[in-house]
């Protein structure tokens, strides 16, 4: 990530400017003593990991049927309904979630010293189905080991034992940063990930005098019965490769002189449009889009892995997300899966935020976003280009409510139309669209969170065959850097003869998968405090709203914050 300030910008009330990107989160000491948690986004329960198992996260509805789908009232006005968040201080990159006994384990960056104190740790989640989570506390503590904090890595399960932990071990390597030097440590858990000890042979990487070399990811080339590491070197992308996951050699780089300092690499293999006979890699890595029309996403690139080298197919990057905040992604599949499915599918979670403006977003009790809603992917052919297809999780449709519909509606070009009001905070919103033939639109905008003047606008131009997500307006636009203010754009081609949007809105973030997920959008976004609107306006002509369907989402964790902080 781009960790210095943007220019002009007032001077962070901290002294280490690489610390902003690593201010993730740990508890408070009290509120990590408390018998059960719910944190956004997800069902959280303290304890040390004896019991996986995912609650009903709803309230009692026996009363009151709709109180599910509502936001404590004492909650503050951004707070996320089926976001994850952590209940204050910051929060930042996510780290590969990994299934072992019966649940994923997850780990985020979180500094419990925001603002006045720099350094992150690794905070734990485990989950059964990525949308609901149990808190399971801190897992590897900063400043422990005498080399600094704990930054950005992966943690993977030995199942054959090859660092002589055991097998079943789950192994973490991550940056360690002191004194401005970045070096990768290993930690290992024989407890199922829940508490880490540092290997006394730490560093397992010493650096040699580069200023970017961190965000290591490991995965096992099962090919050549070996691990693979990817590790962000400024602009370049170093592979190396190891028999025990300690002694590291190194292989060769992927260089771009075109997307800023890489961070957070990826590297996995997934079949093409579902055919093991094309198995391909893919290589992610965290980037500053600028010089390809974006701001900082997630780049990715088909090609080959020969153990030594990676060969892409094409020299141009594709992007897992066009939108505003998406950044540090990771990926992972199913290791419960047979193999061909396995290859056929991943998972993928994002942070939602941004550099340019991580610490500036208007948010009360806790900084650094969200999380995005963990996605499914596939690599599919799109357009005759192998692309990375993201549809949101399935176990989220289990929060959808009760939906409104509308069915064959024309849209004239006029005045914005009401749709049906959203009653909750966070919903979801599919739709159907298409320039009427007789008179056809240029555009069809949906305006989300409006209310007292301010909204963001999800739209699509039908003339260029893009879908957009704009925040001028929003009511937190104008303190925030023109950066905020650009519209993001991605393609949104007719598919026979319409578009396709499937909207995940939530309290302060908007996510925008178009025709099915072959693109996607995501953005925060603030609304006036308790504005909720919904309405559509057709510009240039008619547009058809062949169908739309308008779905309240449960809140997945209604806890009084304020009793558990004070727990």
């Amino acid at each position: 990530m781009n960790r210095t300030p943007r220019p002009g910008a007032p001077p962070r009330a901290v002294p280490d400017t690489h610390a902003l990107r690593r201010r993730a989160v740990t508890w408070a000491i009290a509120a990590l003593t408390a018998t059960a948690v719910l944190i956004t986004g997800a069902l959280i329960a303290i304890g040390t990991g004896g019991d996986s198992g995912t609650p009903d996260p709803r309230p009692d509805a026996s009363a009151d049927p709709e109180a599910q789908y509502k936001r404590p009232a004492d909650w503050s006005p951004y707070r996320p309904a089926v976001h994850l968040t952590p209940a204050e201080r910051w929060m930042n990159d996510p780290q590969r979630p990994f299934w072992l006994d019966g649940a994923w384990h997850y780990y985020y960056l979180y500094n419990a010293d925001y603002p006045d104190g720099n350094g992150t740790e690794w905070y734990h989640a485990t989950s059964t189905d990525l949308v609901h989570w149990r808190e399971e506390g801190v897992a590897i503590a900063k400043y422990e080991n005498g080399l600094g904090d704990i930054e950005t890595g992966s943690a993977v399960v030995d199942t054959a034992g090859t660092a002589g932990f055991g097998p079943g071990a789950v192994i973490a390597i991550m940056t360690q940063q002191d004194a401005g030097v970045q070096r990768q440590s290993l930690f290992v858990s024989t407890d199922g990930g829940f508490r880490f000890e540092a290997f006394d042979g730490n560093p397992v990487m010493d650096n040699l005098g580069a200023q970017h070399w961190r965000d290591p990811k490991i995965v096992w080339d099962d090919a050549r019965r070996e691990w693979l590491m990817v590790l962000a070197e400024g602009h370049k992308v170093g592979f190396y490769t190891s028999p025990d996951l300690k002694d590291w050699t190194y292989r060769s780089g992927f260089e771009r002189d075109d997307l800023g300092i890489l961070e957070c690499p990826d590297l996995f293999r997934m079949s093409l449009d579902g055919d093991p006979a094309k198995a391909t890699w893919v290589l992610a890595a965290g980037v500053n889009g600028g010089e390809h029309g974006m701001t900082t996403g997630t780049a990715y690139w088909t090609g080959d892995w020969n153990g030594e080298a990676f060969a892409a197919a094409d020299a141009e990057p594709a992007w897992l997300d066009h939108g505003a905040d998406f950044y540090a992604a990771v990926t992972w599949d199913d290791p419960r899966l047979p193999e061909s499915e396995r290859l056929a599918s991943r998972y993928a979670i994002g942070w939602l935020n941004n550099w340019a403006y991580a610490g500036d977003l208007p948010t009360d009790d806790w900084h650094g976003g969200a999380d995005s809603v963990v996605r499914e992917l596939a690599l599919r052919t799109v357009d005759g280009r192998p692309t990375l297809v993201s549809t949101p999780v399935g176990a989220l449709d289990a929060l959808e409510g009760e939906a409104a519909t509308i069915g064959d509606e024309r849209v004239t070009d006029a005045a914005s139309t009401p749709l049906p009001q959203p009653d909750s905070d966070a919903y979801r919103l599919r739709v159907e669209v298409a320039p009427d033939p007789a008179d056809p639109a240029s555009e069809v905008r949906f305006r989300v969170k409006e209310g007292a003047g301010a909204f963001a606008t999800v739209g699509i131009d039908f003339t260029s065959g893009v879908a957009f997500v704009a925040r001028d307006a929003d009511a937190a636009a104008a303190a925030m850097p023109e950066v905020y203010r650009q519209a993001r754009t991605a393609p949104a081609p007719l598919r026979d003869g319409v578009v396709t949007l499937d909207v995940i809105v939530d309290a302060s973030s908007v996510e925008v998968f178009v025709n099915g997920g072959e693109s996607v959008l995501s953005s925060v976004v603030f609304g006036a405090p308790g504005a909720n609107g919904l309405s559509v306006e057709s510009v240039g002509g008619v547009t058809e709203l062949r169908s739309l369907r308008l779905a309240p989402l449960a809140v997945v964790q209604p806890v009084d914050r304020r009793d558990r902080a004070a727990g």
